[in-house]
């Protein structure tokens, strides 16, 4: 493999990186527009259902495609996809259609072009760059979610405070646009397929089948897939809430709201910029229950915080987003490590899936659950359950003995 990889990872970055401050900024406007309007954990809870249960569901069936679909052309129809999604909504604001149900109903279609693209986008990356910059690559990755988590709170509080929340939209338009522009000049090649699949139900079943073997190929990772699930399960719900604990325990206003996301994300570009530059020497399975235990121990000490001590809650949020991003780059590493290139898209789309639907499930509870206990309950909670699931993740030898080296046997 050539150098040729760097300067399609140049283009790809430019573009993911203009995509992702503008859709950054737009969902920050939508979640700004409703918990101020509403000011309901229910409200927030059911817009986060609608963003993911869609592409749990389609996600396996999305990966049979994409590990048979030309991967470059699936990533920009479903960029195309999306953008067109946001249109529709900012065009009911612009007209004040402001419904709640179709706002769920294009946060549900987003979700399924996100089910396509962000597993083709995972899978495409150990077709162009080597196996030892892979943990590197994901670094950079994370700096660049990063960035965007800084500029698009920001970016996205002033477009709302500027203009309205239809007009704020058309942001997230342009950024899938310039991303469009930046894969059309890149060549992201495409694993080999022994023999044309047949395109019957039977064919999609044993698609899908192949998808669960190579996760289960080795034992190690399939516990890994367990405690990654586990882990989404109590995040998720806190997750979505932390506006409402900046609003409702901590008192805070647009400006409070904001620094939380732009330190969550600092804390992310800090992780990633770690990652990035430098490679580490231990376990990477080591550095994900660690930094499982760490993420769990912020949450929770932040919903012990009394109110008055919201700066004590910033510097909690950032190592929190220290923490979120080393894990997230160290286990997509090891499965595009393990993994085999042509069930990739089947695998990434599984883990989605799995990760999601159980989440689902926490987050149909949590608008009561927080309305009736308190946010900052459920932040100690469920921050407690993620730092124990570290804890316990040490105690599986399995799992610590997953070696990229066995299962590449």
């Amino acid at each position: 493999m050539d150098n040729s990889w760097k300067r399609k990872f140049v283009f790809i970055w430019i573009g993911q990186f203009v995509s992702l401050i503008t859709s950054s900024a737009v969902n920050f406007a939508i979640i700004i527009w409703l918990s101020i309007t509403h000011g309901s954990a229910e409200v927030l809870a059911f817009g986060a259902i609608a963003g993911l249960l869609p592409a749990a569901i389609v996600g396996p069936f999305a990966g049979i495609f994409i590990d048979r679909w030309d991967r470059k052309k699936t990533m920009i129809t479903a960029d195309l996809f999306v953008a067109a999604c946001t249109l529709v909504m900012s065009i009911s604001f612009y007209l004040g259609h402001e419904s709640l149900l179709l706002i769920y109903c294009m946060l549900a279609l987003r979700s399924v072009g996100s089910a396509f693209h962000m597993p083709a986008m995972q899978a495409s990356i150990p077709m162009i760059a080597p196996q030892d910059q892979l943990l590197r690559i994901a670094g950079v990755n994370q700096t660049i979610q990063s960035v965007s988590s800084i500029a698009g709170p920001a970016l996205g509080a002033l477009a709302i405070t500027l203009f309205s929340i239809g007009n704020a939209l058309l942001l997230d338009i342009v950024g899938a646009l310039i991303a469009v522009v930046s894969l059309i000049f890149v060549h992201i090649p495409n694993p080999e397929i022994s023999e044309k699949p047949d395109q019957g139900v039977k064919q999609v079943w044993n698609d899908l089948i192949g998808g669960f073997r190579e996760i289960l190929r080795s034992k190690g990772l399939g516990w890994l897939f367990l405690f990654s699930i586990l882990f989404t399960f109590c995040i998720m719900p806190v997750a979505v809430l932390f506006p409402l604990l900046t609003l409702d325990h901590f008192m805070g206003g647009k400006w409070e709201m904001s620094l939380i996301e732009i330190v969550w994300g600092i804390g992310m570009l800090i992780g990633g910029g770690l990652i990035g530059i430098f490679k580490p020497s231990i376990s990477k399975i080591i550095i994900i229950n660690t930094m499982m235990i760490l993420l769990g121990l912020t949450l929770a000490l932040s919903g012990y915080l009394p109110p008055h001590t919201f700066y004590w809650f910033v510097a909690l949020t950032t190592i929190g987003g220290i923490a979120a991003s080393i894990y997230h780059a160290c286990f997509m590493t090891v499965l595009q490590e393990v993994v085999r290139p042509e069930f990739m898209g089947r695998v990434f789309s599984l883990y989605f899936s799995f990760a999601i639907i159980p989440s689902v499930i926490g987050l149909i509870s949590t608008g009561w659950a927080a309305d009736f206990f308190g946010v900052n309950i459920l932040f100690i909670a469920m921050g407690s359950l993620i730092a124990l699931i570290g804890i316990l993740a040490f105690f599986n030898p399995t799992l610590m003995g997953l070696r990229r080296e066995e299962n590449r046997s």
